[in-house]
């Protein structure tokens, strides 16, 4: 076999070339950091215990502003129902309360309270605080083409996600 993209003709098998294995690697070293990641953010408060991530859904609304529930299970992939569930969990906490959308008058918009502005703050400072001690061996260009990468490999899968749904 050579080493390009596609299937053999004759076998109809996929063509495994070097960078088809590089993003196999990549993409299994990717999934065991995200649940080392998930891991340590149950331990600190980042992530609750049932596994919503309310520090990413609260980082949401802090940089986007108000958004209904089903916009921002769109930006994850996750269900609506589960957003719910954090959105639900985040207000009965008073980190979130929900507002009339001028928009839609069923769906209603999540916002931060004050109190989920703060709580916001301090977990971005908290998460700031790990990832300072993170990586000493890396140099900051790496680390930003690193995150390149990944975010290029994601919205590929994205992409062929949605295609197949």
């Amino acid at each position: 076999m050579s080493a390009r993209h596609g299937t053999d003709r004759a076998t109809g098998a996929p063509i495994v070339d070097g960078k088809a294995e590089a993003i196999t690697e990549l993409m299994l070293e990717v999934a065991q950091c995200f649940f080392r990641i998930r891991a340590l953010g149950q331990k600190t408060g980042l992530i609750t215990s049932w596994g919503g991530g309310a520090f990413g859904f609260m980082r949401s609304l802090a940089l986007l502003g108000p958004l209904t529930v089903p916009q921002i299970a769109q930006m994850r992939p996750t269900s609506r129902q589960r957003m719910q569930r954090l959105a639900d969990e985040l207000a009965a906490e008073g980190l979130v309360e929900f507002i009339d959308n001028p928009k839609h008058r069923r769906s209603k918009l999540v916002q931060l309270t004050r109190k989920g502005a703060a709580r916001h703050s301090e977990l971005n400072a908290q998460l700031l605080a790990i990832a300072s001690t993170m990586g000493v061996a890396l140099d900051e260009a790496d680390i930003r083409k690193t995150a390149e990468v990944v975010r290029q490999l994601s919205d590929d899968v994205k992409v062929r996600s949605e295609q197949l749904s």
